[in-house]
């Protein structure tokens, strides 16, 4: 949707003088600026937005939005904002505001992503779909999806992450959404919150700003469900819940294995029903959506020595519960080798942490998984908490990892998973290392 600096000015009941031209893109990072750009100066723990309003103009920004006027630079060129983040939001929920479709949106502890992709990819049988891109979910992600949002859409889906109580209340009051989604309530960001039912109820707030006569749908299965369902309530009679209890009677075919998987697409099938479309068709499609990278994504791959391994790549984030279901599915996979585990810290828990770590001992004790490999500090006490016969190895950090799997420890047909936290671990530079090797000629 086209803009102009008056109409921004206009959104952000912004009264002062302000050169008028029309906006290209908005855009939070000065490097990437190019002529007519709104540039956003945004405060972060690195950097300030503000030293660069300067340098943006001169690259042909058309205009920045400012919490404070900055030296320098002529105020007819600056809409000054209490906060920076906020104004894009609310930029954002204008443009959502001018779209005629139905916005989907959605939040969970786990495998959000991956069920937007699966919406995103289910619906695109029935209209045209706009998306979030990648995990764009945070308050600068959001309200770049929004500014973005494609008009001639039939459907919008939009991701919600948060960390912190109040942060879906604030995402969802741009999104405004006719169908509003949670996943799942699980122990993700717990060093921020007093138990998992506070992690329930912030993803409960999704439901506070869904539009009118709109339709909640909910993992009735989860943790803390009755906290979602009783907010849904307070907004809506539209709820439609999805589980081992409650889930359409439609058949369907999934590419991976895994009860996540299975929780993945009764989310989506549930949103099609949500939109009274035809389930049965949907449920044809599921067969062709398979994992994404870095979240189970399944490769072949060559070894020096001959033959091939299996590496699963979950290696986006590290969470209790969804490294539990990994491990799960790793163990009901076929294998003519052996099964190996290579798993990263997991992050955000606090003094949750030892506890969650030991969880994961006690995880792969019930499986026939061959051996184990533990990287960081943290895995330390999971290691030693293993039955004797899974064979264990332990890497403080990921340097070295790639050559010691591929010059010391993978066989012919065995299956390697790799799951941990991504900025923590760093696994999933590992997986890129195994990648590239895996498949030069």
């Amino acid at each position: 949707m086209k803009l102009s600096t008056q109409k921004i000015a206009e959104i952000l009941a912004y009264r002062e003088k302000i050169i008028f031209s029309d906006v290209e893109n908005i855009s939070t990072d000065s490097r990437n600026i190019q002529n007519n750009d709104l540039f956003i100066a945004i405060k972060g723990e690195k950097f300030d937005g503000h030293d660069y309003v300067g340098q943006v103009l001169n690259k042909g920004a058309c205009a920045a939005i400012v919490e404070h006027y900055v030296e320098g630079v002529p105020h007819e060129y600056q809409i000054v904002v209490q906060d920076s983040l906020d104004a894009y939001g609310k930029i954002g929920a204008y443009v959502r505001d001018n779209f005629k479709g139905t916005v989907i949106g959605l939040t969970g502890s786990a495998g959000k992503t991956t069920t937007k992709e699966e919406i995103k990819f289910l619906l695109s049988h029935f209209g045209k779909v706009y998306a979030s891109v990648g995990n764009h979910n945070n308050f600068i992600g959001v309200p770049q999806t929004l500014c973005n949002l494609d008009l001639t859409a039939d459907f919008a889906v939009v991701e919600m992450g948060m960390s912190a109580k109040g942060e879906i209340l604030r995402l969802s009051s741009y999104v405004k959404p006719d169908i509003a989604l949670v996943t799942n309530v699980y122990p993700m960001h717990i060093e921020f919150f007093e138990d998992l039912e506070h992690i329930a109820m912030a993803k409960a707030e999704i439901f506070q700003n869904l539009k009118k006569g709109g339709t909640a749908v909910i993992n009735e299965d989860t943790n803390f469900a009755d906290v979602l369902i009783h907010a849904a309530r307070q907004k809506t009679d539209n709820i439609i819940l999805f589980g081992k209890n409650h889930h359409l009677e439609a058949d369907f075919e999934l590419q991976d294995d895994g009860e996540h998987h299975l929780y993945n697409a009764w989310a989506a099938l549930s949103v099609v029903q949500a939109l009274n479309l035809d389930v049965h068709k949907a449920a044809s499609f599921i067969k062709d959506f398979g994992a994404l990278d870095g979240r189970g994504k399944k490769h072949t791959l060559k070894l020096k020595t001959g033959g091939t391994y299996t590496l699963i790549d979950d290696s986006y984030s590290g969470q209790p519960e969804a490294m539990k279901l990994a491990i799960k599915s790793l163990d009901k996979m076929p294998c003519k080798g052996r099964k190996i585990a290579v798993l990263g810290k997991m992050a955000e828990l606090g003094e949750h942490s030892k506890q969650k770590h030991l969880e994961i001992s006690e995880a792969l004790s019930k499986t026939n998984i061959d051996i184990v490999v533990g990287v960081c500090e943290e895995m330390k006490d999971m290691l030693l908490n293993l039955p004797p016969r899974i064979k264990q190895y332990y890497f403080a950090s990921k340097d070295g990892l790639s050559d010691f799997l591929l010059n010391q420890l993978l066989q012919n047909e065995d299956i390697l998973l790799i799951k941990g936290a991504r900025y923590s671990s760093k696994l999933y530079q590992v997986t890129a290392e195994l990648l590239e090797k895996g498949n030069e000629e």
